[in-house]
């Protein structure tokens, strides 16, 4: 076996590997699981009155997250009839549609306006949050807990409000008199994005002290349907100060012991200060962010019921004594919306939420992917399409390995310049190994060749790869980017299939079980399956039999293999091909090594003589 030969044969069982690892544990689901969640979706049964910390009248939780009261049974009524049965606050921005629900002062009906559930422009805005008595409750809730067995607002409290719409340039103040001497306000504002910021005050005109404890929640009822892949996270999340980023999946937090007493399992942590906390979708969270200088307990809570699980994402704040006669106020933020990068990091630096750009899930090498983010989004506002951005990176990442690459073709070069003495040495010394590789090692010495140096260009390529697949499989950005003719979503794998003809034949070949996801096989994994099968062609036909096998096969696996990955990223590694077959020929013509490219593709193509009859 030729050494180059061998590198090159490592380098493909390299990235074979990593390729069927994450085809085994990423790809092959996700069509199934794509199906099947609108279904599961309609079908969960879920807790819709599950208790806040309101609901009990203001009984202080013994330890943060263990909620008071008893779940009431499931009521499953439409979100319109949820929506109706309640006095509201209409909430309007350039960015999300909903209403403040009066009956317990909560956020609970948010929907995105610039975000729809399918690439079809007329399809149904995303809802966010929603109120109880639907299918699936999901709101924020502010307020205070003392030891007072009642006399604070719960979730039956009726608010005034001193207007009937909110907006970025109207602030709607709540206000509600318990009759004991206590006076609540809670005054919302919202901007123009994402973020509503809550100011809480209570005014004492009794006679004797309170003290009081800032609340903030976000509750959602029922486990949602998720994705369920390692390289996503979807749950409970925040970053609580100096215990760092938590993430929580909702299977993980349901395992944790259950507080004394109770059915609640949680995580807690104690004097917290900074961050953030709550819950998050691939695209979409609900958190809470306290006030950055308060010292807070967090906690993420499970609670079972006899209808379901509800899940808690909860901060209470140091108690306050409040004076006859004086007030106090408590400021919390909460942000409900899509998980933009640029909107996202302008939270961060302008109101100096710690860690608050984490929320995306960027992954263990954040100093990879945020950066290509950026890089491409600087592309997408200059040409206005991410798959032309893929392109240009695609070509400043072969300029900036250049370098590298050069060297390594170089050295495969000079290593074919060289194969007949290569040969010469093994056939002279093919009894004594020891003596051969002495041999080849003072060849590689004496010509400047790294026999590994082939397998560079595909490591190189990896890890951009899987760099580029997380930007692809996470970031909202990249959610329903078109790219030009039937790849309308660069993140979702091309929708044509070559076994029903590209869409000519009415038949879905993704439903085929177990083989479906490979069954998918459209233009552009075929189009990388060509690049990837004409660079192979750039070196010469290994002499051994199983090695050519080997080559004949490896781009068609490839095909099927990436045929369920995100489009962007098939485009990504056909273009790749394509400048690697060009900058491999340019360095292997100035090393005055012949190229091989043509006469395989004539030998390929030609029909190769009858054997002579005796």
């Amino acid at each position: 076996m030729r050494e180059d030969n061998k590198n090159l044969i490592l380098a493909i069982a390299m990235s074979l590997a990593v390729l069927l690892g994450w085809q085994y544990f990423f790809a092959a689901p996700e069509a199934a699981k794509q199906r099947q969640a609108a279904q599961q979706q309609q079908s969960a049964q879920v807790n819709p009155n599950a208790a806040s910390p309101s609901q009990a009248g203001g009984a202080a939780p013994t330890v943060p997250g263990t909620l008071p009261g008893t779940p009431a049974g499931p009521v499953t009524l439409s979100r319109e009839a949820a929506l109706a049965g309640s006095k509201r606050v209409a909430i309007d921005t350039p960015s999300i549609k909903g209403s403040l629900n009066l009956r317990g002062g909560r956020i609970d009906d948010v929907a995105l306006k610039n975000y729809r559930e399918t690439v079809d422009p007329n399809s149904a805005n995303i809802v966010l949050l929603s109120p109880e008595g639907t299918q699936n409750p999901y709101y924020a809730d502010f307020g205070w807990v003392g030891a007072q067995a009642g006399g604070l607002p719960n979730a039956n409290t009726e608010w005034t409000a001193d207007r009937d719409r909110l907006t970025p340039s109207t602030p709607v103040t709540l206000s509600w008199d318990n009759g004991q001497g206590l006076v609540f306000r809670r005054t919302i504002s919202v901007d123009d994005k994402f973020m509503f910021t809550v100011k809480s005050t209570v005014e004492n005109r009794g006679s004797a002290p309170v003290a009081l404890q800032p609340y903030g929640l976000v509750s959602r009822h029922g486990k949602p349907v998720t994705l369920g892949y390692y390289v996503l996270h979807e749950g409970m999340i925040g970053v609580l100060g100096e215990n760092g980023l938590q993430e929580i999946k909702y299977d993980t937090l349901d395992k944790e012991t259950p507080v004394a007493g109770s059915t609640v399992s949680q995580k807690a942590w104690d004097n917290v200060q900074g961050g953030f906390l709550g819950i998050t979708d691939k695209y979409w969270a609900a958190t809470i962010v306290p006030d950055q200088a308060m010292t807070y307990q967090g906690a993420f809570t499970s609670q079972q019921s006899q209808a379901g699980r509800t899940y808690n994402a909860f901060m209470q704040g140091a108690a306050q004594t409040i004076q006859p006669g004086a007030a106090t106020e408590a400021t919390q933020r909460f942000f409900a919306g899509a998980k933009e990068t640029a909107t996202i990091d302008a939270y961060q630096d302008n109101l100096g939420i710690k860690n608050f750009d984490l929320m995306i899930d960027w992954g263990w090498f954040y100093f990879i992917t945020k950066p290509l983010f950026k890089v491409l989004d600087f592309f997408f506002r200059l040409f206005g399409n991410f798959g032309i951005a893929i392109l240009l990176v695609t070509v400043i990442l072969k300029i900036f390995f250049f370098p590298l690459a050069n060297k390594s073709y170089a050295s495969m070069a000079k290593m074919k310049a060289v194969q007949p003495e290569m040969t010469s040495i093994r056939e002279r010394y093919a009894d004594d190994k020891m003596k051969q590789q002495q041999a080849l090692m003072e060849l590689y010495k004496k010509e400047k060749i790294n026999p590994v140096a082939g397998c560079w260009p595909v490591l190189i390529q990896i890890p951009v790869f899987f760099a580029l697949y997380k930007v692809l499989f996470v970031t909202i950005e990249m959610r329903h980017a078109p790219f030009f003719g039937w790849i309308r979503d660069l993140a979702a794998p091309d929708p044509t299939s070559i076994f029903n003809l590209f869409g000519l034949i009415p038949y879905d070949p993704g439903a085929v079980p177990v083989i479906g996801p490979f069954l998918m096989l459209g233009v552009w994994p075929i189009i990388m399956g060509f690049t990837m099968w004409l660079q192979m062609k750039m070196n010469p036909e290994p002499p051994d039999p199983v090695q050519k096998q080997v080559f004949a096969w490896m781009p068609v696996i490839f095909t099927f293999m990436l045929g369920s990955f995100p489009a962007g990223l098939v485009i990504y590694w056909a273009w790749n091909n394509l400048l690697s077959v060009t900058q491999q020929g340019f360095i292997m013509r100035r090393n005055g090594v012949k190229i091989e490219l043509w006469e395989n593709l004539r030998k390929t193509f030609s029909r190769k003589a009858s054997p002579a009859k005796g």
